[in-house]
C-alpha cells in the first residue's frame, strides 16, 4: 500500500489535539458487505447499514480491491451518467484512466486523486489502461460520493487532478503515524482538494502500537474506515479491523490506535478519516443521480435519456447521440 510515504515522518509538521479537546465517543462500528461494481471489479460498501444522518454530506464509499489481477482480468466501468454530487476517486495501488464528456480526465496511480464535480450532469468512464489489462497487477482504491447542496446541484461540471506529491503530509508527535490530507484541513494544514461542501479527507497510516488523537471540527461529522489492519477507535478503544467503519459522536477530537500485532500481509493500520458539515436537506437518490426531490430525480433520468447530459467522445467509436439517446 504505497500511496504517498516518507522515509522519516519526524521531518513533517506534527499534529495533536489540544489538552482541553472533547473526545468524540464511538457510536457504531459496522462491517462493509462485499459486492461487485461496473464490469465486475470487487468492492466493499463502506457505508452500508449506517444511518444517513451520521453520513451527511457523504453518500456512499466503495473500497475497490485490494485485488491482484491476472493478465486479462482488470476491469472498470462503462460510460455512465452522474448529476447532483461529486465523485472522489483515490488510487492507492495500481492505475486507472478516467474520461468524461465535459473534457476532464487523465490517468491516476499510486496516491493520486481525481475529484469530479458532476453538478448539472455529465457522462464518464473509469477503466484500467490497456497495458494493465494485458499484464494484470495489483489494484486498490476508494471512490467516495460527496453530496452537493441544492444551490450547487446544477452547477457546471468541474474536474480536479490531484497528484500524490501535492497532498499535505503530517505526523503525530512521536512520528508513529503518517497523515495524508487530501481535502479540507487538519489543525490548520490544508489539503489540495477544493470542495463545494466543506469536508476533510485524511488517509492515515499508523505503525503497530501507534496512536493519534486529532483535532476535529465540531461542526463536522466524523467517520473512520479501515482499509487494512487492526486497531481501535475512541478513548474507549472500540476494536476495528479491515472493512469496518466507525461512526463518531459529537466532540472536538477523535482517537485511532493501531494494535501492537498486525496481520502478516498488513504491516500497519491504514485508515481513511472523513468529516463534513451536514447539508441537512431532503435527498432523493437513485442509481447515478442524487437530487433533492423525486421530480428532480425523474428529470435527471429524462435528461439523460434525451442526451442532455453530454455525449461520448467519438474516439470511443460511438455515435454523437451517445448512450441512452
Amino acid at each position: 500500500m504505497p500511496a504517498v510515504t516518507v522515509e522519516n515522518p519526524l521531518t513533517l509538521p506534527r499534529v495533536t489535539a489540544p489538552a482541553d479537546a472533547v473526545a468524540r465517543p464511538v457510536l457504531t462500528v459496522t462491517t462493509a458487505p462485499s459486492g461487485y461494481e461496473g464490469e465486475g471489479f470487487p468492492v466493499r460498501r463502506a457505508f452500508a447499514g449506517i444511518n444517513y444522518r451520521h453520513l451527511d454530506p457523504f453518500i456512499m464509499m466503495d473500497q475497490m480491491g485490494e485485488v491482484e489481477y491476472a493478465p486479462g482480468e482488470p476491469k472498470g466501468t462503462p460510460w455512465h451518467p452522474h448529476r447532483g454530487f461529486e465523485t472522489v476517486t483515490y488510487i492507492i495501488d495500481g492505475i486507472f484512466d478516467h474520461q468524461d464528456s465535459h473534457g476532464g480526465g487523465g490517468t491516476i496511480t499510486n496516491g493520486d486523486t481525481q475529484w469530479m464535480t458532476a453538478g448539472a450532469g455529465l457522462l464518464h468512464i473509469e477503466a484500467p489502461p490497456e497495458h494493465l489489462v494485458v499484464s494484470g497487477g495489483l489494484f486498490h482504491g476508494l471512490q467516495l460520493w460527496v453530496n452537493l447542496p441544492a444551490k450547487d446541484k446544477m452547477m457546471a461540471p468541474r474536474y480536479q487532478d490531484i497528484r500524490a506529491g501535492s497532498v499535505q503530509l503530517l505526523t503525530s508527535p512521536d512520528g508513529g503515524a503518517l497523515l495524508r490530507v487530501i481535502a479540507g484541513e487538519l489543525d490548520g494544514h490544508a489539503g489540495p482538494g477544493v470542495t463545494h461542501t466543506p469536508i476533510s479527507m485524511v488517509h492515515a497510516t499508523l505503525a503497530p502500537g501507534a496512536e493519534i488523537t486529532l483535532p476535529w471540527r465540531e461542526d463536522f461529522n466524523g467517520l473512520a474506515y479501515v482499509l487494512a489492519g487492526r486497531g481501535s477507535v475512541g478513548v474507549e478503544r472500540r476494536p476495528v479491523r479491515t472493512g469496518q467503519t466507525a461512526v463518531f459522536g459529537a466532540g472536538s477530537s477523535l482517537t485511532v490506535r493501531a494494535d501492537e500485532q498486525q496481520d502478516g500481509n498488513t504491516p500497519d493500520l491504514e485508515v481513511v478519516l472523513l468529516g463534513g458539515r451536514p447539508i441537512r436537506e431532503p435527498m432523493a437518490h437513485y442509481g447515478p443521480f442524487v437530487m433533492n426531490t423525486k421530480d428532480e430525480l425523474m428529470q435527471a433520468f429524462e435528461d439523460y435519456q434525451k442526451g442532455r447530459l453530454g455525449t461520448v467522445p467519438a474516439v470511443h467509436g460511438m455515435t454523437d447521440e451517445g448512450p441512452g439517446a
